[in-house]
């Protein structure tokens, strides 16, 4: 008898690379998604779905009835809102909601997608699972919420016996980015040519199916309560927009921009968001976040789940053959 797996965020990016990876298993996934929810991730999808909230308590409880695993994948995952808070109650609450009904059912493991987000950025070296942000600390609504969710499952195990393993993507890229992520955006634009400066920052970058085989190892092998970042490789923005422009045969953007002209314009940015309801691309908080070299370092993972990553530059590559596919990629 195949095992049952209840999987939120299925239609989404990051969601829909472990549904594949859980089939690809021979798990059946039980996805909970929203009617709303765009479908073009669950073409050909082998498990269920289930048409519900997540925050839905009742909703959650009939779907994940007979699950043996639960994995928390879906998130808000937007850098702003006209209403900032909503982000951190939708992740908070979504959260909650899923652990009770895991707690209630008696699931035997779960798998939480936290994010690097609730780890601090520290310039000197790549971060670690040490270096936990409180609320306070996190820069926007986003990663304020992902802390709060996370401290949330980490108080669940302590004190209620949640069988929770965390897992910490850092920023993912490659195929089936729908939305697309703010990193996907990147990716279009400066693909498309309209990137003709940059800031000085870093993030850390993997193939989303990396991370998603990160998923089914912190279920195999995570301990439980412990947290396990799946990242990538480190990289400047500059070397990023400088991979992307030698994949489709551009000249790389050269000028780097200080940041306090750009304040004006995230400004202008989101009040024009405001009335049209579009998520801008450049925020005052995405400013903010740009000041600190985002490295992450991957070896516990590593050590403790066998996980590995590829080369970036492949998951790049995958990144822009599926947006030229799609026509988002001229």
């Amino acid at each position: 008898m195949t095992d049952t797996v209840f999987l939120t965020g299925a239609s989404g990016f990051v969601g829909s690379a472990v549904a594949r990876a859980l089939v690809q298993r021979g798990l059946h996934p039980v996805a909970l998604v929203r009617p709303t929810s765009a479908r073009a991730n669950l073409a050909g999808f082998a498990g269920t779905i289930v048409e519900g909230d997540v925050r839905d308590a009742d909703a959650v409880r009939r779907a994940i009835k007979g699950a043996r695993y639960v994995f928390h994948v879906a998130a808000d995952y937007r850098l702003w809102a006209p209403d900032p808070e909503e982000i951190v109650r939708n992740n908070r609450e979504s959260t909650r909601v899923v652990m009770e009904a895991a707690l209630a059912e008696g699931v035997e493991r779960i798998v939480y997608t936290s994010s690097v987000a609730t780890l601090l950025p520290i310039q000197e070296r790549p971060a670690t699972e040490a270096d936990a942000a409180t609320p306070e600390q996190a820069v926007g609504a986003y990663k304020r919420s992902k802390v709060v969710a996370e401290r949330l499952v980490e108080q669940m195990v302590a004190e209620r016996g949640l069988p929770a393993v965390i897992v910490n993507p850092s920023t993912p890229i490659g195929p089936r980015d729908v939305r697309p992520t703010p990193t996907g955006r990147i990716i279009v634009e400066a693909a498309n040519g309209r990137m003709p400066a940059f800031v000085d920052s870093g993030l850390n970058l993997v193939h989303v199916d990396d991370v998603a085989e990160g998923h089914l190892q912190a279920l195999d092998r995570g301990a439980i309560g412990q947290r396990y970042i799946l990242g990538g490789q480190d990289e400047s923005l500059a070397g990023m927009l400088r991979a992307i422009a030698a994949l489709v045969g551009r000249r790389p953007p050269v000028v780097e921009l200080p940041r306090g002209p750009l304040v004006p314009l995230a400004w202008i940015n989101e009040r024009i968001a405001r009335i049209t309801g579009k998520e801008p691309f450049l925020t005052l908080d995405s400013l903010r976040m740009s000041k600190y070299r985002m490295y992450y370092s991957s070896a516990r993972a590593e050590a403790e789940l066998g996980y590995r990553a590829r080369p970036y530059r492949e998951a790049l590559a995958d990144a822009i053959a599926w947006f030229r596919e799609t026509g988002a990629i001229r």
